[in-house]
């Protein structure tokens, strides 16, 4: 298992990134990505730690660990400058926290995200088909997500995904230890957003693929 969207107490997570990882091990996941939430305030402190604590953690050889942010709540209009910004310093997974339906998340986040440098538009909520399409023609992934609350569109994200043939992945989202569900409850999660075998297959191929391009 992977999960390239997790928070560590550099935001609002429950653990150091290190216990972080370690429960992720501990789960059966072989890489993460540590994203914690990041705007302007924030961004450039988060990234050279996550990149000295990601490399001393990785280099152990049990559990891989991406450096990357979670861009989340930003002005729309601000969001390709700080993507690019945040790929300079450094920052191996860009995620952008999407207009998931139960948070406030300022309009146009999905369609100025999915515009910019990014890996992943989490929890894209009511997501539109012309937003999806550009996801497919750019290759950026859309989050199928076990957290509570933003996992009420998942169903509307895999069945438009679907249509458009745009690439998904699974992510946890998580912030503490018991949010990392594992592959049973993965798998279930998925069928329950209307995702066949196969794709649920594809999409957990998907996260291999930006691992291995983010360790290049």
């Amino acid at each position: 298992m992977i999960d390239l969207h997790t928070h560590s107490i550099f935001s609002d997570g429950d653990l150091i990134p290190t216990e972080l990882a370690r429960r992720a091990y501990a789960a059966g996941y072989k890489a993460i990505a540590i994203t914690d939430h990041a705007d302007h305030s924030n961004f450039d402190f988060i990234i050279p730690r996550m990149i000295k604590v990601g490399n001393k953690i990785t280099e152990k050889g049990r559990i891989k660990v991406l450096p990357g942010v979670e861009l989340t709540h930003v002005d729309p209009a601000d969001l390709a400058a700080l993507a690019k910004e945040a790929r300079a310093l450094g920052a191996k997974i860009i995620v952008v926290h999407g207009e998931t339906m139960v948070e406030p998340v300022p309009e146009g986040t999905n369609l100025a995200a999915l515009q910019a440098d990014i890996d992943i538009l989490a929890h894209p909520g009511l997501i539109t088909e012309e937003e999806i399409k550009i996801a497919a023609q750019r290759g950026i992934y859309l989050e199928i997500t076990t957290r509570k609350g933003h996992s009420l569109s998942n169903g509307h994200v895999a069945r438009l995904a679907q249509k458009f043939r745009a690439k998904l992945v699974l992510d946890n989202d998580a912030h503490s230890p018991a949010d990392f569900v594992g592959r049973t409850m993965a798998m279930k999660i998925a069928l329950g957003a209307g995702l066949t075998a196969d794709e649920i297959a594809a999409m957990f191929a998907n996260a291999q693929d930006i691992v291995q391009r983010a360790s290049m």
